[in-house]
Order: structure tokens, then C-alpha cells, then sequence
């Protein structure tokens, strides 16, 4: 798949593209990241990508028309229609399961948008989808770019295994993942001296899985409770997660009690 990313500072790409387990992706290509600078695409001799806003306030918006002309450019080495997303505040939550969608796909073109915005008529006429990490606002969609990139490309054959990334957050069932412990056995520090849960040496396999099963129950109950509900609702809870959950709901009721 071929990601086109139309941004002010290219720069900032390269590091992230040669480093960590995801090279992988982008060094066999399965994961073709093209870079286009923005200001390439400029018409005068400042090469001005923004101007004022209409209506007066801070700030400055991103100009529609080099911007069209860098996708009219992105377009016509591409020869096929992808998406065109646009990082924003305002845009819908970028959660797994939209990024294992990507994933699937062909590609997409990346905006990246930089100071108060970018002109309304541009999104309006071209792009498909806004998209946010998160309720903040960043300088610029460099860094959701990076994000997308990074979790669409560890989502690839051979990038990691099958078994690490469905076991991931937001994977398969959607609930959060479990703890995860590893050498030392005992570990000396100021909390003093911790040790790796029993079960987890145990080599009972039924067990282990049943006790991991729990904490990702447990971590999700207390930090995503909606995601218990939208995993109840879809089905993907067993009669033994819905007994762990009535346990937890009676421990919480009795701590709060003391």
C-alpha cells in the first residue's frame, strides 16, 4: 500500500521511517510512504502556503490552492482514487479498528495540516475523512501521520508476529490488554520487592490464559468501562468474563464500603 503525505516539513518523516521494529514495512515497501513538500507547490516567490483569515482573529489558515495543486500532482502519479485524510481536533477518533481497515486498503493520501487550519473549501471539496487522536490539539498533522504510519505498518505480514498484535488493545475483542511481566523473578526497588504473579510461573497454560483474560477484564472495567459494554454487546463476553466482572464489581462494592 502507498501513503502520499502533503506536508510543510517533510523533515520530520525520515528518522521515524529507518528506526524500530517498523522499518520493516517501509524498507520492503510493503508500507510506500511518499513525501510531498508543500511548498513546492507555492505559486509565488515566498512560496506562501497561508494568508489571513477571512472575518479577522489569529493566526493564519492554510491556502486551498496549493494544496489542490499538490493533490492534482499526488493524483496523477497515482492514477487511482484513494482517500484523502485530514488530521484534526474535530475529526473522528482514530481507534484500531479504523486503522486495521486502513491497513486493508490501498493507501490514502496524508494531509497535514499546519497553524489555524487549513481553508474550509478544500476539505469540503476533497477530503474523505478528518480524523484526531485525541481530545488536544497538536502544531501540525505531522505526528498523526507518524502515528497512522507506525500503527498501519506493524500491522503488515512479517512486521511483527500474528499472535503480538492480535493480543494488543483494542484487538480482537476490543478490551485492553493485560499486564505483562519478565526477568527478574523478584524485583528489588524502592517499592521494595515485587514479584512476578505466581500463576505466570506456573506452566499452566489453561490457567495463565484465564488469569491475563481477568486483568485485561479488570484494567478495563476501571479505565474504559464503555468498552466492557460495547465487548457485552457485540457478544464477545463468555459466561466466565461475565462471572470475573460480577467479582470485581463486589470487591470495588466492599473496598468502597471500608
Amino acid at each position: 500500500m502507498r501513503f502520499d503525505v502533503i506536508t510543510l516539513f517533510p523533515e520530520l518523516f525520515g528518522a521515524h521511517l529507518t528506526q524500530g521494529i517498523t522499518r520493516r514495512a517501509f524498507e520492503t515497501g510493503q508500507v510506500d510512504v511518499r513525501l510531498w513538500p508543500l511548498r513546492d507547490y507555492a505559486d509565488d516567490p515566498y512560496r506562501r502556503v497561508d494568508d489571513r483569515p477571512y472575518g479577522g482573529g489569529p493566526g493564519m489558515v492554510m491556502l486551498a490552492e496549493p494544496l489542490q495543486r499538490a493533490l492534482a500532482a499526488v493524483r496523477a502519479q497515482r492514477q487511482a482514487e484513494v482517500p484523502v485524510l485530514h488530521f484534526t481536533p474535530t475529526g473522528a477518533p482514530l481507534t484500531q479498528a479504523r486503522v486495521a481497515e486502513i491497513a486493508a486498503g490501498p493507501g490514502a493520501v496524508l494531509l497535514c495540516g499546519r497553524y489555524e487550519g487549513i481553508d474550509q473549501r478544500f476539505i469540503d471539496a476533497h477530503v474523505t475523512l478528518e480524523l484526531s487522536l485525541g481530545d488536544f490539539v497538536l502544531s501540525g498533522g505531522e505526528l498523526p501521520a507518524l502515528v497512522l504510519l507506525d500503527a498501519v505498518a506493524r500491522l503488515q505480514p512479517g512486521v511483527l508476529t500474528a499472535a503480538s498484535h492480535q493480543q494488543d488493545s483494542f484487538s480482537a475483542d476490543g478490551l485492553l490488554d493485560c499486564p505483562h511481566y519478565s526477568r527478574p523473578e523478584l524485583l528489588k526497588s524502592d517499592a521494595g520487592v515485587q514479584a512476578v504473579p505466581p500463576v505466570l510461573l506456573s506452566g499452566h497454560h489453561g490457567q495463565i490464559e484465564r488469569w491475563r483474560r481477568d486483568q485485561s477484564l479488570r484494567l478495563t472495567a476501571q479505565r474504559r468501562p464503555e468498552l466492557i459494554e460495547a465487548a457485552r454487546a457485540a457478544g464477545r463476553l463468555s459466561p466466565a468474563d461475565e462471572k470475573a466482572l460480577r467479582g470485581l464489581a463486589s470487591a470495588s462494592a466492599v473496598q468502597a464500603e471500608l
